[in-house]
């Protein structure tokens, strides 16, 4: 890892909110691509996915998400349901941020695909007694259209919309459905 990646993960842990921020974007951006040191900081990550402090966790359950294509030990498949833990968080903030990250791991390969779409669909159908299921439901739907547009993937569109006929809801069915427009 080079040393400025080292010092943004630093100052992702700053007092300071601006610093940590900045950071935090400049983190993000980095692992846009494949990475060769995403090991060197994997397992800080996971143990920062229960973190006391929430922002903590909500960065590195983004972090991994995006760090999944650097995963060539497939260490993913082992470790997804720590990360996926964090979009359950107490604090509906990190959760959202978690899950709204959470599909990049289905950008590593198919099985990763797989893993996070059976994760998806499910979360989809059982959160109805969740509070703010009608977000988490949509993030869901835009999520996989997020990895069908990388991956061009029917399979993922036809998932997507199956769910959405699924909702009763007029004004809810209209907005996921607005989604795959």
């Amino acid at each position: 890892m080079n040393s400025q990646i080292e010092l943004e993960f630093e100052k992702s842990k700053s007092k300071d909110k601006d610093e940590r921020y900045e950071a935090y974007q400049n983190i993000l951006e980095a692992t846009e691509q494949k990475v060769d040191w995403a090991y060197e900081v994997w397992d800080q990550l996971l143990e920062d996915l229960t973190h006391k402090d929430n922002h903590q966790r909500s960065r590195a359950a983004q972090y991994l998400a995006n760090l999944a294509k650097s995963d060539p030990e497939r260490r993913m498949l082992r470790d997804f349901s720590r990360v996926w833990k964090v979009t359950y968080d107490e604090k509906f903030v990190t959760a959202r941020h978690s899950l709204q990250s959470i599909w990049k791991v289905g950008l590593a390969g198919r099985e990763q695909k797989e893993m996070v779409m059976k994760y998806m669909v499910d979360r989809f159908k059982n959160c109805i007694n969740e509070k703010n299921y009608t977000l988490i439901r949509s993030d869901i739907i835009q999520n996989m259209r997020n990895l069908f547009d990388h991956l061009h993937d029917e399979k993922i569109k036809q998932t997507a919309i199956t769910l959405i006929e699924t909702v009763e809801d007029k004004k809810y069915k209209k907005k996921y459905t607005a989604i795959w427009k």
